[in-house]
């Protein structure tokens, strides 16, 4: 008896929603997608109920921005577990240890699904009980405790029960947008957290604390350096002066390399090899099929930043429960960030106050440990995209195989080559693989330039790759939605 077989009762019983009979009409599916949204966004501002408030720590800390979510409300564990179980069904199909078919065999295409939500299950319990159960991640509040009658560890499950229907609640709003509304939830969600907080470093004004200036985002403290509320240390023509203006107050750094990272972003969604295509049954009807340069879209990075974000996770718990942890493993400092050892080579560089020396950054690191650690994230970064992509081109048949066969059941062809699966392959194989491998290694390089310049907002290079690229492709499947709907004979033609 094989695995499917003793575990067919139960994946294909994990609760899905259902998927719609028909066609949805775009208006619908943009209503869904709103109605998600706005969801999401008020779950965020549902905080936990019996944590003390304002003496936890974020444990995902500068992942939040790709893992969406909210430190402290009841989404806490955001897309974490979601991602975490894509890598895992991800190295395992890579591996071909499933068994699965999940292309040709419906038996197979539900077992995988059931899978997947089974293991994200079990990740909100993994990445749930270490926040709530170890110190100072999600302190109970004692004195509610006692009001209560209950124990503090009482509390401590009622705060990890609410944790774990989050993680439900984010898993289930994600397959509702997958199935009646555009695009991903997970997509939509990384759009909503990044885009909120691009808008706060541009807009932010402390009304209540006026006097405190490092909480006024970029528009306001240009407004007070015009107008002479606010100074630049030295002067603006001092060395200091100039160094606060570009990497300090002005974040003019800050501002050059988001605006890049767009420009770069849409340029490579634009760079393209189109593959000509006929319709062999309807004669004059020609399109073209393209391979763009970023062909796994940027989605792939997230897995790589989890895996960073999981270790990460795993040394900050280890330090908190093992007093006599190696040296060789690393310290922490009172924030909670490495600052020494293994974990701190392997940290991804967040900012520039994470590497500059020559400009007063580095946090007090030796430049050549300041450069391994450059060096390992910008390593990890290329050679995990490029494998990732890989992995993501597989097993969401995007591949030369695959896209072979979705091209000829549409009856399309390509013009001067013969009408069957294996000829169409053998083109797309010229193309897909190297392409997917380049655009994997080229995101990495951005994703990293973008954390080591900064951001506005203090975004993520990931998160805003991730947010061009995801709104990008949003745009470009809205657009083919409302052309579907004004040519419904299109949608019949392209299935």
């Amino acid at each position: 008896m094989s695995w499917k077989d003793t575990a067919e009762p139960v994946l294909t019983r994990m609760p899905s929603v259902r998927r719609p009979d028909g066609h949805v009409p775009f208006k619908r599916k943009l209503g869904w997608t709103a109605g998600i949204l706005v969801l999401y966004f008020f779950l965020t501002n549902v905080m936990l109920f019996g944590v003390a408030q304002g003496e936890g720590t974020d444990i995902f800390g500068q992942f939040r921005s790709i893992l969406a979510g909210s430190s402290g409300s009841i989404l806490q564990v955001g897309i974490g577990p979601i991602v975490t179980a894509s890598i895992v069904l991800q190295l395992l199909g890579g591996a071909d240890l499933l068994g699965l078919d999940t292309q040709n065999n419906p038996r197979d295409q539900v077992l995988y699904q059931g899978l997947q939500k089974f293991l994200v299950l079990v990740m909100i319990v993994l990445t749930g009980m270490p926040m709530v159960f170890t110190g100072g991640f999600l302190p109970v509040d004692s004195g509610l405790a006692s009001s209560l009658g209950l124990s503090d560890a009482g509390l401590q499950w009622i705060i990890f029960l609410q944790v774990f229907i989050g993680g439900v609640l984010i898993l289930y709003m994600d397959e509702v947008v997958s199935k009646w509304g555009i695009g991903s939830g997970v997509g939509l969600f990384i759009i909503a957290g990044v885009s909120q907080r691009l808008i706060g470093g541009l807009i932010e004004f402390p009304f209540i604390t006026p006097a405190n200036v490092e909480s006024y985002g970029i528009i306001p403290t240009w407004f007070r350096l015009a107008l002479g509320q606010q100074s630049l240390s030295g002067g603006l023509l001092t060395t200091q002066g100039i160094r606060d203006l570009v990497f300090g107050q002005g974040q003019l750094l800050a501002i050059f390399t988001t605006v890049a990272i767009f420009v770069i972003v849409v340029y490579a969604e634009s760079v393209r090899v189109e593959i000509p295509l006929s319709n062999a049954r309807v004669k004059g009807a020609r399109g073209r099929f393209p391979v763009k340069l970023i062909y796994a879209s940027v989605l792939p990075m997230i897995l790589v930043r989890a895996l960073q974000m999981n270790l990460q996770f795993l040394g900050r718990i280890v330090h908190s429960q093992w007093a006599g942890m190696p040296a060789w493993l690393g310290d922490y400092s009172s924030e909670g960030n490495p600052i020494s050892g293994f974990f701190y080579y392997v940290a991804p560089v967040q900012n520039p106050d994470d590497w500059m020396w020559f400009a007063g950054g580095g946090r007090g690191q030796e430049a050549i440990d300041i450069m391994v650690r450059v060096g390992v994230d910008l390593t990890v970064m290329i050679v995990g995209g490029a494998i990732f992509a890989i992995f993501w081109v597989k097993t969401t048949d995007m591949g030369p195989e695959a896209t072979a066969k979705q091209i000829h059941n549409s009856g399309m062809q390509i013009p001067g080559f013969r009408q069957n699966v294996k000829s169409i392959e053998r083109v797309l194989g010229q193309y897909i693989p190297q392409v997917t491998v380049i655009g994997g290694a080229l995101v990495g390089v951005l994703a990293v330039a973008a954390n080591m310049l900064g951001t506005i907002g203090g975004v993520s290079g990931t998160g805003l790759l991730l947010t061009v690229s995801i709104t990008y492709k949003l745009y470009e499947q809205m657009a083919e939605e409302q052309l579907m709907e004004m040519h419904p004979m299109m949608r019949q033609m392209f299935g």
